[in-house]
């Protein structure tokens, strides 16, 4: 069924590096997928395959165990992840988003502590910003983080945390002022420290392996070496981190749609009515075109986005511009590859079914669509 993207790549490196991620993701990844989904089991040894790969730390510096390579190849092997298994690709673009948030404001110290044990694949983060009352608001945090001496304790709960009663470490958002935009700073949280605990897995639409629960923090103790970052320097550190994050999220949606279009040109080329394959008839074929056209548009939309960010130049609107098209992408074209396959396509024993609920949550998380456009227009209109 897999059909190889014509990809235009930097250098041979990055072919390389695409063909391992392919690789593993069809030949490691693909025969555990419909099971574990149907499961909800935490794809941990996925995780521990793609960190031995190297996989986990491409956009990272070298001198801290990365790859050193451009944002627009590590996102295209975000899209050949998700291309096999959604909720993977979502578990390392979080971890990715974890490491992006240290590597661009911790202390030299800091990254030299905590950043290769990061990138070695062998330490999973989470991304701990949303709360039961503060989602799209990030202003609304209540977590709080109360210094006593060397240590801060922190006090709340997050919600919707990706990987979560898994990660080895949580970067935590919490308030250590009243302000609500410059009153909030960013801490790591190992996974073992006492006061932290989790609560039950959320029975999701979709992204079952993608497990996610609150994470609650009852006087949890954490060193003042372990801010990130000024006090008082959350609320940039998030949101920078997140025009980063949000594109990994483009490419996991942009690779929910390109398979969804495979398995849909495939079956029209295989399903026979009134004697002859579904795909010779011009109604299938205009609806498979615009699902083609729909995938490239998304790719297109984020390789922008990311080249801007690996020229150093500003790429907050591209990366809203990128989310919102390919996560809207991946619910039409998901949506179309139902209707190709037909009843068929209703059923569990095709994979659209899957993709088509797996897709609905790149509207959603990372910014909801309705903040992404918010963020379109004002930057439009500055």
């Amino acid at each position: 069924m897999a059909t190889d993207v014509d990809r235009l790549l930097p250098g041979e490196d990055a072919e390389a590096l695409l063909g391992l991620a392919r690789s593993i993701a069809r030949e490691k990844l693909a025969p555990q997928v419909d099971g574990m989904e149907e499961r909800a089991e935490f794809p941990a040894e996925a995780y521990a395959v793609l960190g031995r790969a190297g996989l986990l730390s491409l956009p990272f510096a070298e001198s801290y165990g990365g790859a050193d390579q451009p944002y627009e190849v590590y996102l295209q092997v975000v899209e050949e992840l998700a291309a096999v298994w959604p909720s993977v690709a979502v578990g390392a673009s979080v971890h990715t988003l974890t490491a992006t948030v240290v590597a661009g404001n911790a202390s030299e110290e800091q990254c030299g502590r905590w950043l290769p044990r990061m990138l070695s694949g062998g330490w999973l983060g989470a991304y701990c910003l949303s709360e039961p009352q503060a989602g799209s608001d990030v202003s609304a945090i209540a977590t709080r983080a109360t210094r006593e001496g060397d240590d801060y304790v922190l006090t709340g709960t997050k919600q919707w945390i990706s990987n979560g009663s898994h990660a080895d470490y949580y970067i935590v958002f919490a308030r250590t002022g009243p302000d609500p935009k410059r009153g909030l700073s960013a801490f790591i949280v190992p996974g073992d420290t006492p006061g932290l605990a989790f609560g039950a897995p959320e029975r999701k639409l979709g992204l079952h392996c993608d497990v996610t629960t609150q994470v609650v923090l009852d006087g949890a103790r954490v060193p003042a070496a372990d801010r990130v970052g000024a006090e008082g320097d959350g609320m940039r550190v998030a949101l920078s981190a997140l025009d980063a994050g949000r594109l990994g999220i483009a490419a996991v949606a942009t690779g929910i749609a390109q398979a969804a279009l495979e398995h849909a040109v495939a079956y029209a080329g295989e399903r026979h009515q009134f004697g002859r394959p579904i795909g010779e008839f011009q109604g299938l074929q205009f609806l498979l075109a615009d699902m083609g056209a729909e995938v490239e548009r998304a790719r297109a939309t984020y390789l922008h986005a990311a080249r801007l960010k690996d020229a150093g130049r500003p790429f907050s609107r591209q990366a809203s511009i990128a989310k919102v098209t390919a996560s809207d992408a991946a619910m039409r074209v998901t949506t179309d590859a139902v209707q190709v396959l037909g009843g068929n396509g209703y059923t569990r024993d095709y994979p659209v079914e899957r993709l088509f609920r797996d897709a609905k949550i790149t509207q959603i998380f990372e910014g909801t669509n309705q903040i992404q456009r918010m963020v379109i227009g004002r930057d439009l209109l500055r």
